[in-house]
């Protein structure tokens, strides 16, 4: 159970940390990676919606046996986001730093299966 609540709570902060500045850096991103971001609503939703997760992250490390259920979409959010980053970028859609963001949400996305197998043992 400690490496599920490391895991989740790990993943939470540090998933917060990268998310939440980026409420102040829509005309940046917008600047160094034009073309500027031409609907708002999609950019400050992903945002808003992705800090929401992060927070469930947290929520989950506090008692992993009881939110082992939610496991499953948290495992969900990690592997859609890094398998649609990898695509994107063998697409040559996508910049490789934003890759990166990819590659360490499927980094989660590995640990939270671990997580959850493991909490079926106890």
């Amino acid at each position: 159970m400690r490496f599920a609540r490391l895991t989740y709570l790990i993943a939470g902060v540090c998933g917060l940390a990268i998310l939440l500045p980026q409420y102040f850096l829509e005309a940046r991103i917008g600047h160094d990676s034009p073309p500027p971001i031409t609907h708002p609503e999609y950019y400050y939703g992903f945002i808003g919606v992705a800090a929401a997760w992060q927070l469930a992250f947290i929520i989950i490390s506090r008692d992993p046996i009881r939110y082992r259920p939610v496991m499953v979409p948290a495992i969900v959010e990690k592997l859609s986001f890094g398998v649609a980053m990898i695509t994107l970028f063998t697409d040559d859609r996508l910049k490789a730093q934003i890759l990166v963001a990819g590659l360490l949400d499927l980094m989660f996305g590995a640990l939270f299966i671990i997580a959850y197998l493991k909490l079926r043992k106890v």
